[in-house]
C-alpha cells in the first residue's frame, strides 16, 4: 500500500476512536469518504465546501484529492473501505 493509502486508512482509524467506536460512522463521515474514495475532485470539494467555505482549505483539498486520485489504486480503495 502507497503512503497515500496509509493516510487515508490512519484517518479512518482516528475517526473510528474519537466517536468512541461503538456507534459505527455517522451518514456525513461516510459520505465524504465515499466521495474522497470515489467521488471527483469537483464532488469531493463541493462537499467539503458545505462545511469550509474558505478557499485555501478548497484549494488544498482539491490538491489532495488529484493526488489520492493518482496515487491510489483501485485495490488501495477497496481495502480502505472495507476497513472502515
Amino acid at each position: 500500500m502507497k503512503l497515500a493509502g496509509a493516510v487515508v486508512i490512519l484517518g479512518a482509524a482516528l475517526l473510528l476512536m474519537t466517536s468512541g467506536g461503538d456507534c459505527g460512522i455517522c451518514p456525513a463521515i461516510k459520505e465524504d469518504v465515499r466521495l474522497f474514495l470515489y467521488g471527483t475532485s469537483e464532488e469531493y470539494v463541493e462537499y467539503v465546501k458545505q462545511y469550509k467555505d474558505n478557499p485555501e482549505i478548497l484549494e488544498n483539498t482539491e490538491k489532495i484529492k488529484q493526488c489520492v486520485d493518482s496515487t491510489l489504486t483501485e485495490e488501495d480503495k477497496e481495502h480502505a473501505t472495507a476497513f472502515i
